[in-house]
């Protein structure tokens, strides 16, 4: 496995930012020839580029909890697939409060990923999910760009218009989200404008404060003629061993049709 840390420039929030990115490559097993066919040697060279996960993150966190509390590693080295992960601060991944990360998520970033490291840029092979606040950012950006995604996942998403009010009333009235960043407002757009919507994944703890709120996005998406995937598990609430169980499953239930789609590695 290879792990970047990268610092640079966007071009839309106009400062330096920072990104994780993890990129498959020469496992200790295969360095060892445990895992590789006979008489194959490990070696760098690809039959192609990677298909890639934006994965983003929740309120208070950065680009580096992803890799912190999960093993996000470890199932995107066995899969095959890179992953890349920001840093939104508390922006909610849409343009506010003077911060264009609406442009940067859907502009820049794979901009830069794509001029950078070796993966796809197919819309097939491109996938995005989050956690809470980036389960929003996840819902807003495919139903904003459904052309660019195969599939989205959603886990313990905040589902209403405005993540700040988790912080509470006082903060929220701080942070205004414009209303076009509603998600179901965007979900029935793309339905209203005949758009193919990517694959949908939904999940959430039962003992989740926002289980109630995820309930019923569903049974809205579900009246808009969509057909999301839910997991909701009894017995979790918002917490980081669900989001661990929930971007391995997601990895998993994703439609693949890239060069190493029928592939799974030894780690």
């Amino acid at each position: 496995m290879a792990k970047f840390t990268c610092n640079f420039i966007s071009y839309t929030l106009r400062r330096t930012v920072d990104i994780t990115v993890i990129i498959p490559s020469v496992t200790i097993p295969e360095s060892m020839g445990m895992t590789l066919p006979k008489g194959e040697k490990p070696h760098h060279q690809k039959p192609g580029k990677y298909p890639v996960l934006y994965l983003l993150h929740g309120m208070g966190n950065n680009h580096a909890q992803w890799t912190g509390y999960t093993n996000v590693e470890l199932f995107a080295e066995e899969r095959n697939i890179a992953v890349v992960m920001l840093s939104a601060e508390n922006k909610s991944y849409v343009n506010v409060y003077g911060d264009r990360f609406f442009d940067f998520v859907s502009e820049a970033l794979p901009d830069f990923v794509k001029a950078m490291f070796p993966v796809s840029d197919r819309p097939e092979d491109t996938y995005i999910a989050g956690l809470s606040m980036g389960g929003f950012g996840t819902l807003v950006h495919a139903f904003s760009h459904p052309e660019r995604f195969a599939a989205m996942g959603a886990f313990s998403a905040a589902v209403q218009l405005n993540p700040y009010s988790l912080a509470g009333d006082d903060e929220a009235d701080k942070h205004p989200i414009d209303p076009a960043y509603d998600p179901l407002s965007l979900a029935k757009k793309c339905v209203a404008d005949g758009k193919k919507v990517p694959q949908i994944y939904i999940a959430c703890g039962e003992n989740d404060f926002l289980y109630e709120a995820n309930k019923e996005f569903v049974k809205q998406l579900e009246k808009l003629g969509l057909k999301p995937t839910v997991d909701f598990v009894p017995g979790y609430t918002h917490e980081w061993r669900f989001w661990n169980l929930e971007v391995e499953k997601f990895l998993d239930w994703i439609v693949r049709s890239d060069d190493y789609a029928e592939s799974k590695r030894q780690i």
